[in-house]
């Protein structure tokens, strides 16, 4: 007898990960040098890493409250009150890693038939949340245009994205610096879209997840704490702003699975709920890690940002030296997102890559159509090993050009 086994249509209109299925071509294969996952090549600090496991060491095994850690919500309402606006304990939520934020604050906001805009190209995931949840999806596409210099870089069409977001718009997701492209959006492009949103009663979700990993021509902002514009900056108390953020990257803790959400005090009790029906809690043992993390990391963030700059300009002018590459020097975030001449399918380009040259990279379009033909190279990773990519890179390319 045959039965029907199907999910539900919501989750079959997700599409698996283009990432993954690159990394899966590479099974068995042991020469790789992998740039395709968001992800450092640094282990956690020692010190984060050694509360965990005194927290272990007195027992620490049993659920939280779920909220999250009273210490560790004080301790996150302080530094954001540091880096942005103040906030207070009430206002934030401890969540099991940045995704699960951002899965919860879908849950809680959007349902079916609400209409979702998004700037794109984008974290596929963060699309993926709302559409579970059986939104409509508005794509908002960046341009790679040429800058004052002649290189090229990334800008949004303010006017395209506020004509997008019509008054019959739920909920914007927004994420800057951006995953995949390093794009920032101003404090001024932010106010307008802020007034915007508030005219029309249009929640904003910022995926604030890359705003530590910042990089200014000038690091004077907030004095030595270096953090990209954030809707924190800008949003009066409890209006429908609601960020979310991670542990994982400006901490290099990607493994602990440990994230927060900044919200309006009305919503914490609803997303409250959403957390016992999801997780119940974040380990209590991963939340002292982030503690730590909170309360003595500042030069932990310090030495990522100094290194993740240069790698990035180390790695933007070896791939501008290549013949038909053209990238953009991200101002924000960890990736370069970079366009090969003549590559239109960047699923099969990065599966070749793979196989015949040994390179793990992302294809553009696993970041949503707009990323066709672009190429994504996470530089969170030391200088030799960066020059390691490229000589793979142009050997792969000579592979495929017939000139090797």
């Amino acid at each position: 007898m045959n039965f029907p086994i199907e999910a539900h249509v919501n989750v079959r209109a997700i599409a698996s990960s283009l990432i993954r299925e690159v990394a899966n071509a590479g099974l068995g294969k042991r020469d790789v040098l992998p740039f395709w996952f968001g992800e450092p090549d640094e282990v956690t600090p020692q010190f984060i890493r050694d509360a965990a496991t005194e927290a272990l060491d007195r027992g620490e095994t049993f659920y939280t409250h779920n909220y999250g850690l009273p210490a560790l919500r004080e301790a996150l309402a302080s530094y954001v009150s540091r880096l942005h606006h103040a906030v207070s304990a009430d206002e934030i939520l401890v969540t099991s890693s940045g995704m699960s934020a951002l899965m919860l604050a879908s849950q809680a906001l959007v349902g079916r038939g609400d209409r979702v805009v998004a700037v794109t190209p984008l974290w596929p995931n963060i699309t993926s949340a709302p559409r579970l949840m059986g939104a409509e999806i508005v794509r908002v596409a960046l341009e790679l245009r040429a800058a004052a210099d002649g290189n090229p870089q990334w800008s949004l069409d303010l006017d395209r994205l506020l004509a997008a977001l019509t008054p019959a718009t739920r909920a914007l997701y927004l994420n800057a610096p951006n995953n995949p492209t390093g794009w920032m959006i101003d404090a001024a492009g932010q106010q307008a879209v802020l007034e915007h949103c508030r005219r029309h009663g249009i929640w904003i979700v910022a995926d604030d997840a890359y705003e530590r990993l910042y990089y200014p021509e000038t690091a004077d902002r907030q004095g030595s704490l270096v953090c990209a514009p954030s809707f924190l900056d800008l949003a009066e108390r409890d209006e429908r702003v609601l960020a979310t953020n991670t542990f994982s990257k400006s901490w290099l803790m990607t493994g602990w699975r440990l994230g927060w959400l900044v919200a309006p005090r009305l919503l914490v009790p609803e997303i409250a709920k959403l957390i016992e029906f999801n997780t119940s809690s974040a380990p209590a043992f991963v939340q002292y890690a982030g503690l730590e993390a909170v309360r003595h990391g500042e030069p932990v963030i310090a030495h990522t940002l100094a290194r993740f700059r240069r790698a990035r300009d180390f790695l933007i002018g070896r791939l501008r030296a290549i013949n038909g590459v053209q990238a953009a020097s991200p101002p924000g975030a960890m990736y370069a997102f970079f366009r090969i001449e003549g590559m239109a399918d960047s699923l099969a380009f990065c599966k070749r890559m793979v196989v015949e040259a040994g390179l793990g990279l992302a294809p553009g379009a696993a970041f949503g159509p707009e990323g066709e033909g672009f190429v994504r190279w996470c530089f969170a990773a030391d200088e030799q090993r960066l020059a390691d990519g490229i000589e793979r890179l142009r050997h792969g390319l000579r592979i495929l050009r017939g000139t090797d």
